[in-house]
């Protein structure tokens, strides 16, 4: 099943997609707006709404068949909410977020660490963010291929905690078994071939293909 969540980041940072690649829909907030105008229904809507007007809140509730309202005032935000309602109920899903990116900085960094919280790291090969211009999904220890999308000149590894004997295999810079201290940005590699390779022993890395 794939399921996209849409959050409250302006329609133009959205990457391009069709409706009908997706079987579920979840609004976040003021993404249930952007949907209802982009002319699709999202099947649940989640959030505090505190974002919408009196008038596009009742146009949202009116429209959208589930409401998951809650309080303001709470520990997680809206898209933290909505990703761990979504595997509860789909945990075999395939999540797309978009709307995630640009607007307020400490709502990009808590989506960009959601890969860290022990809740969604059973899922943590299950879900990615996009926008025009990037993807970010998420890897845990081991070895992997990374397929080169379409148009992404650039690939970033952006190790979310220390990372032990990281080598880069197919790209531009390649590393062999070395060991990353501290969070890092492994920023402005690039495929050499359409498929990447990676492996470490330990850690989380967040894997942003990029264009210009």
């Amino acid at each position: 099943m794939k399921i996209l969540l849409v959050a409250g980041g302006e329609p133009k940072q959205w990457p391009e997609f069709e409706a009908d690649n997706f079987d579920y829909f979840v609004g976040i907030d003021r993404g249930n707006l952007y949907l209802l105008n982009a002319g699709i229904h999202p099947d649940l809507a989640v959030g505090d709404f505190d974002s919408l007007s009196s008038e596009e809140r009742r146009l949202v509730f009116d429209s959208v068949g589930e409401i998951s309202k809650s309080p303001a005032e709470k520990d997680d935000t809206d898209t933290q909410l909505a990703l761990a309602k979504t595997f509860e109920r789909y945990p075999e899903a395939e999540v797309t977020i978009v709307g995630a990116t640009g607007g307020r900085l400490d709502h990009l960094l808590a989506n960009i660490w959601l890969g860290l919280e022990p809740r969604f790291q059973p899922f943590l090969q299950q879900f990615q963010l996009k926008d025009r211009t990037n993807t970010v999904s998420y890897l845990a220890a081991g070895n992997h291929k990374v397929l080169q999308e379409t148009d992404m000149k650039y690939l970033g590894y952006c190790c979310l905690t220390p990372i032990e004997g990281l080598t880069l295999k197919n790209v531009k810079y390649p590393l062999n078994n070395t060991d990353v201290l501290q969070p890092t940005s492994l920023a402005s590699n690039e495929f050499l071939l359409s498929e990447a390779e990676i492996s470490f022993d330990s850690g989380i890395i967040a894997v942003v293909q990029s264009r210009d």
